[in-house]
């Protein structure tokens, strides 16, 4: 069993950044593809980036192409999001995710508990 713990997101003006850190631990978590989504209230989650399992495929949703950027570092078992030109509508609570290389939650079996990111306007 894989666990994952997020950072702590935050309060960020419109127009700023913000990294956002997923620490993974248990067997094999480096043998999975990682994913990130987010949920904002009364929308349904949403699909934000993934990376397979090397970190040599990537791919983002429409949204956050071009302004958000996910990594991982299978040493240290943890990926990344750096998110810049941050604004309002990305405002939501953020999931890392563990699974399969998939754009649709379905695809991930394992979550972390969830992170806070606020952009003020």
């Amino acid at each position: 069993q894989i666990q994952l713990v997020e950072s702590r997101g935050g309060l960020v003006q419109a127009g700023g950044s913000l990294r956002l850190s997923c620490a993974a631990s248990g067997r094999t978590s480096s043998a999975y593809a990682m994913g990130w989504f987010r949920q904002a209230p009364g929308k349904e989650r949403e699909f934000v980036a993934n990376i397979n399992w090397s970190g040599c495929s990537t791919d983002y949703a429409d949204s956050v192409k071009g302004r958000f950027t996910i990594s991982r570092n299978n040493a240290r078992n943890t990926v990344y999001l750096q998110m810049n030109s941050l604004n309002p509508e990305d405002t939501a609570v953020y999931y890392c995710a563990a699974g399969g290389f998939d754009t649709r939650p379905g695809g991930y079996h394992c979550w972390g508990q969830g992170t806070q990111v606020t952009v003020s306007s």
